[in-house]
């Protein structure tokens, strides 16, 4: 038996915002939504689905249709399904993270990825989209939306950016000058990379020479790895303490099992069950603790292959729901601890409330199935203490198995224990 070690003294921050995601909460999924305390949802993709204000919403072409329009004349805008879903996120208890831009296009032929016409045009409309939100005009709010993206995963071709990384540049300079311009307080970044190192350190150069505002960094990565997370933070870290913008946040805004088409069935049920959520909650865990991640978002909580939190047809939850629900029970501890020693494909989470005690999940996830089970024990340094158990594995949602004295277990491949201190 191996044992996992605490100094419940060893105090290191707070608990980062790690459970956040794409997409927003349904009638049908409120209640499960708002109890995960999900921090931030991201809008990319949102205008897919007829949950989240469907095809009219979201996007800069489905809000402001006719480019021709005015776009100082309210009356040239359609806000009413962005409005709707924009709502029920903040009525869960969740912050807005806004794409500026339009969703993905996998049809042959694009209709929304080209470069806008007028740059300085769409500079206004989005202008005008953050009024909105922000300042109340055109029968607006006051949201105080902080984050503002400017387009999406421009390196990946056609299917998101249909022109030259020069015009994608152009873009956002002009776009982010202007908007830090009118709205000092909000913060403005990107570009949501798929993974071009190479074309980063371009757009950096870019935004570097021409003074343009960059606040945050955003970024994609689909693994079944914990080490190529962190393999990448640290990369994309590296090159930005290099061009200057070591300080800002490193966000990754879409992350879930890889999609590989050699294993394309076992990948889509991974991402439906046990696997996922184990791979999920071993993600939350590394970024905790690695510097080089501030923010986590898992995608997507729309209807579709993507979604290993809510039941396509049913929308019940699913298993990665669990471990969203327990992040987000973190928010509570005074403290992150981090364990003192390693196990080989181990993974713990631990923090402490205000009155010293302790909330942790030890997850064991390997990349790879086949493995035994392991036989471990937790030491906090303490005695006398009594400890509600919780499961979360192939066969158990997240249930209370047992309250103990006895702090040893026998853990399965690809499952989750919460130990909660009473």
């Amino acid at each position: 038996m191996e044992t996992l070690s605490f100094n419940l003294n060893n105090k290191c921050g707070k608990f980062k915002q790690l459970n956040g995601v794409g997409g927003g909460p349904t009638p049908k999924t409120f209640d499960y939504y708002k109890a995960a305390r999900i921090p931030y949802c991201r809008n990319h993709d949102m205008a897919f689905s007829t949950a989240f204000g469907g095809p009219y919403s979201h996007d800069i072409s489905k809000i402001f249709r006719n480019f021709d329009a005015d776009p100082y004349d309210p009356a040239s805008y359609d806000f009413a399904n962005t409005d709707e879903s924009i709502l029920a996120v903040y009525e869960a208890g969740t912050e807005m993270f806004y794409r500026l831009g339009e969703c993905i296009d996998h049809r042959p032929k694009k209709h929304f990825t080209a470069p806008p016409a007028d740059f300085k045009k769409w500079t206004v409309i989005c202008e005008h989209i953050i009024k909105h939100y922000n300042e109340g005009w055109a029968d607006g709010y006051n949201l105080n939306i902080k984050y503002w993206e400017i387009w999406g995963e421009p390196d990946l071709g056609d299917m998101c950016w249909d022109g030259t990384k020069e015009q994608y540049f152009d873009l956002y300079i002009t776009t982010a000058k202007h908007l830090k311009e009118c709205f000092p307080n909000i913060k403005i970044g990107g570009p949501s990379l798929a993974w071009d190192r190479d074309w980063l350190r371009e757009f950096l150069d870019e935004v570097n020479k021409k003074n343009a505002p960059f606040e945050f960094f955003t970024w994609h990565i689909y693994p079944t790895a914990t080490e190529t997370i962190i393999k990448w933070a640290d990369e994309f870290k590296e090159i930005l303490t290099e061009k200057g913008f070591g300080h800002i946040e490193s966000i990754i805004e879409e992350f879930n099992f890889r999609s590989d088409n050699k294993r394309y069935e076992y990948c889509l049920n991974a991402r439906q069950g046990i696997k996922g959520a184990a791979l999920l909650m071993a993600a939350m865990s590394v970024c905790q603790k690695s510097p080089s991640v501030d923010m986590l978002m898992y995608y997507s909580l729309m209807p579709s292959i993507w979604n290993g939190v809510f039941d396509f047809y049913t929308s019940a939850p699913k298993k990665s729901y669990y471990t969203l629900l327990w992040y987000g029970k973190f928010y509570d501890m005074d403290a992150y601890i981090p364990c003192e020693n390693e196990i080989e494909n181990i993974y713990t989470l631990c923090g402490v409330d205000k009155d010293n005690k302790a909330l942790c999940v030890v997850t064991y996830y390997p990349e790879y199935d086949g493995n035994p089970e392991k036989e471990i024990s937790l030491d906090f340094g303490k005695e006398g203490s009594k400890y509600e158990i919780y499961l979360l594995d192939s066969a158990k949602d997240g249930e209370c198995i047992k309250t103990t004295e006895e702090l040893s277990f026998v853990i399965k491949e690809n499952s989750c224990i919460l130990i909660k201190e009473i």
